[in-house]
């Protein structure tokens, strides 16, 4: 096994274009490391995330309907899979660094709160320091895994995942690559869902974005990931062409103001806040309830804020099941 590491190093050079990140070269991790033998720093960044708690909650987090009924809708994962899958496939066209797209990718939603962006809105407004899910993603790799030594991730790495929303001049482009992937996929995947659900038509989505990207969810992706490649070769960014990206931007305005605000998907979000503010209150009064890895971390880091990891860290079940337990009745059982 020895060599295959440098091999694959070697690799890199001859196929990554001068835009891309070489393993090689990462800055590195907060706390060195021995270099896998067999891996680059961003294939072991894949493994450690895709491997992480975190990771494998997202499987029953909400991405837009709560608690839908049919086995087709979205979840947080889901969605996690298809963003990796379009950046993926962007940066392969553009010669970029498809494993560090791919550790982004997967890790860019870890921090997101059980109930979707209702469960974010309800802790920015309980927590004093506020919320979003980008900070919290960033603060899950790096101190919240592992009983709080986190998964010491490349540089790179947690730079494109804490930049996912809001990007910065200096992310690296398989980071820009995440961050459009990420909008191209909850898009088109939302509004799938939402036909699915009955509260769209594929012919209510505006004419003019179907005259430029197509019909359906596949042509959709396929019209813009080909625009993006098209438009990005040989030169350091990533852009859309002017039809394409004003469509991309009509779709969004479109799918905020038809789903996303939409009474029929987000009618129980109103729920969400008492749900999460109760849990929160509960943990606040009695710390001591809380698991003993966040514990552990409440000296150096605050009661409220590990409060605020625990809470944010819930499926939407667990979280519906600990309010339950906590503030329902149960039942006598008579014998």
């Amino acid at each position: 096994m020895s060599g295959l590491r440098e091999l694959r190093e070697d690799l890199e050079r001859q196929m990554i274009s001068p835009f891309g990140i070489l393993a090689a070269n990462s800055v590195g991790r907060p706390r060195a490391e021995m270099e896998c033998s067999m891996r680059t720093c961003f294939q072991r960044d894949v493994d450690r995330i895709i491997y992480s708690k975190a990771f494998r909650r997202l499987k029953h987090k909400t991405q837009v309907f709560l608690h839908p009924e049919g086995d087709h809708y979205r979840t947080r994962l889901t969605h996690t899979l298809e963003v990796s899958r379009i950046a993926r496939t962007v940066a392969r066209g553009l010669r970029l660094n498809e494993d560090l797209t791919e550790a982004i990718a997967l890790g860019h939603d870890l921090g997101h709160t059980p109930f979707g962006h209702a469960g974010e809105r309800a802790l920015s407004e309980l927590y004093d320091g506020g919320y979003h899910h980008y900070d919290q993603s960033l603060r899950v790799v790096d101190r919240i895994e592992k009983s709080g030594l986190g998964l010491n991730l490349s540089y790179e790495t947690r730079v494109g995942i804490h930049h996912h929303s809001v990007g910065h001049e200096d992310d690296p482009l398989e980071a820009r690559v995440v961050r459009i992937a990420d909008r191209v996929a909850y898009i088109n995947h939302d509004a799938d869902d939402a036909i699915r659900a009955g509260i769209l038509t594929e012919v209510a989505i505006p004419l003019t974005v179907r005259e430029v990207l197509g019909t359906g969810l596949g042509e959709r992706i396929n019209t813009i990931v080909s625009d993006m490649v098209a438009q990005s070769e040989g030169v350091p960014d990533i852009i859309m062409s002017a039809p394409v990206g004003q469509a991309v931007n009509a779709f969004r305005e479109f799918m905020f103001d038809r789903v996303y605000q939409n009474p029929a998907a987000k009618g129980e979000e109103v729920k969400v806040k008492d749900i999460l503010g109760g849990i929160f209150d509960y943990y606040v009064r009695n710390p001591e309830k809380l698991p003993l890895d966040y514990r552990n971390l409440m000296e150096e880091d605050g009661l409220e804020r590990v409060v605020v990891d625990y809470v944010s860290g819930m499926t939407d079940k667990f979280a519906i099941d600990t309010y339950s337990d906590l503030f329902i009745p149960s039942a006598w059982c008579v014998r």
